[in-house]
């Protein structure tokens, strides 16, 4: 087995350890120890840091993976490499930090009515912001030493675990107090940086030793271009997941925050399946579209196969959430506060299948002579998600955040398809999709009428009933959906899948 393959295999075992540790933290911790306002605090902590430190890098990490090429050889230093990816982004912190100074005054009074608890804890954010953004450089050091195991396993495990004995020191313990919590979040970026930076020096394949011989006029030309893409791109990129928070923080209070917060986790789970799949496809489809000619007709194939399989995967995990939704906050400890959240979970769900489906076609345009004109289509998103929160939140609370992520995510994909067909010919609609949307209606009227069952059997059910009903219910509505599938021959790849699966059951 070779490094990559060993580097991959525990890198994706630290994620879901890092997963199940985010699972049990928030859900069991957060909401048992926490009060929604608290936990809206520690995200919109968190948001504010990672905003910050996504921008300070100034597209470090892209830059160093294009760059790479022209300074590699056989030196611990690669000429200079390593010196520029802590000089860069320092200069960066520098400059945001300026504008943080400076638009202090302008934050404050935007948060001060709703969320005073916010304005007295925002200071953290610089410290936790330096640290976040030099665990992401040395993150990308190791990423070209092909060492990505261990500081995936710092920033999934370790990390998460800090937080979590933060949050019981806090909550359960009470040995801290909030201000102790808030250093503790420091202190374990902190330290996530400082455990990389002792990987790295320890590997003794890396030298932060400085050597301009190789920037030349060309290289520093194409690198500025190069980076105010990447800039601008990462300004959109890191305010949209961030932003309905900022917004509900701002005209709500942070105890809105935190049940946002909670609803939003659990959306996030349909579209994990297809974080995985997007890193093996976009490969194939950069191989077909920079071919000569192009092979669209390829690209197309492999645009629409994934979209395919992204909505069939990612609705069939929104639904079997949102049939259980209220089972869920019921068990949910101090679920009645986050319960608030339930509808938010839905349309929040609906907007990641949307991104999940469609997503590829943004990597379809990067592959292209074209692909800076894909800032023209981000800074639309942004646009259109700023004007969509501050109009719809004060008119449908929570509820307007969570639509204005997806009616901007809506608009959004819309024009950039349209775009897409039109310069490079490619497009992610087929048959196949109305199949799927066929048989997520079914499976939704197979619950209603199990629901209606059940409910004649027990007009006031139990909890320990209302278990059991669900995880039958769950299972016949589950298995119905596979068999819609199969024998509508919806998609031929989950076809196979089952068609394996049965046959490794039968030899067992």
């Amino acid at each position: 087995m070779g490094i990559i393959a060993r580097q991959s295999i525990k890198g994706t075992i630290a994620t879901y350890v890092g997963v199940a540790i985010g699972f049990v933290t928030t859900f069991f911790i957060l909401t048992s120890y926490l009060t929604p306002e608290e936990v809206g605090l520690t995200r919109v902590l968190v948001d504010a840091a990672t905003l910050f430190s996504s921008l300070a890098l100034l597209g470090t990490s892209s830059s160093t993976m294009r760059f790479y090429p022209h300074f590699k050889d056989e030196s611990r230093n690669q000429q200079g490499l390593y010196f520029w990816t802590l000089i860069i982004p320092f200069v960066g912190f520098l400059i945001f930090l300026i504008f943080f100074f400076a638009l202090k005054g302008l934050i404050i009074r935007v948060f001060e009515e709703n969320s005073p608890l916010f304005v007295s804890y925002v200071h953290f954010t610089l410290p936790m912001a330096f640290f976040m953004l030099y665990m992401t450089v040395f993150e990308t050091n190791a990423t070209i030493l092909e060492r990505v195991a261990v500081p995936r396993m710092i920033r999934e495990v370790f990390i998460r675990t800090g937080l979590l004995v933060g949050y019981l020191l806090y909550g359960l313990w009470h040995v801290i107090d909030l201000d102790g919590l808030v250093i503790v979040f420091c202190v374990t970026y902190g330290l996530g940086a400082l455990l990389n930076l002792c990987y790295l020096l320890f590997s003794q394949k890396i030298s932060f030793k400085p050597d301009f011989s190789k920037i030349t006029p060309t290289l520093r030309r194409d690198f500025l271009f190069y980076t105010l893409f990447l800039v601008t791109a990462a300004l959109v990129g890191s305010v949209m997941p961030t932003l309905s928070s900022f917004f509900i923080s701002a005209k709500m209070g942070l105890m809105f925050t935190g049940i946002y917060a909670i609803a939003n986790y659990i959306a996030t789970m349909v579209d994990i399946p297809s974080r995985s799949l997007n890193a093996i496809v976009q490969p194939r489809i950069a191989v077909a579209l920079r071919a000569t000619p192009p092979d669209v007709e390829a690209a197309t194939r492999l645009y629409q196969q994934v979209s395919l399989n992204q909505l069939l995967v990612g609705m069939t995990i929104l639904i079997l959430i949102w049939i259980n939704i209220d089972l869920f906050f019921d068990l949910l400890p101090n679920g009645e506060q986050y319960a608030a959240g339930k509808w938010v979970v839905l349309i929040l769900a609906t907007s990641r299948l949307v991104n999940s489906t469609f997503s590829l076609g943004v990597s379809a345009l990067s592959y292209t002579r074209w692909y800076y004109t894909s800032l023209i289509f981000t800074l639309i998103l942004m646009v259109s998600s700023i004007l969509l929160n501050n109009y719809l939140i004060p008119i449908c609370g929570i509820e307007g955040g969570a639509w204005a992520t997806l009616g901007s995510n809506v608009i959004y994909y819309i024009l950039l398809m349209l775009y897409v067909k039109w310069r490079v010919g490619t497009y992610p609609f087929s048959k196949g999709q109305l199949k799927v949307l066929a048989v997520g209606a079914l499976m939704f009227a197979l619950n209603y009428l199990l629901l209606f069952v059940a409910g004649k059997i027990a007009p006031v059910p139990s909890m320990a009933f209302r278990i059991v009903e669900a995880v039958i219910r769950t299972g016949i509505v589950g298995v119905a959906g596979m068999l819609m599938v199969y024998y509508g021959n919806v998609s031929e790849d989950v076809n196979r899948l089952i068609r394996k699966g049965a046959r490794t059951m039968r030899r067992r």
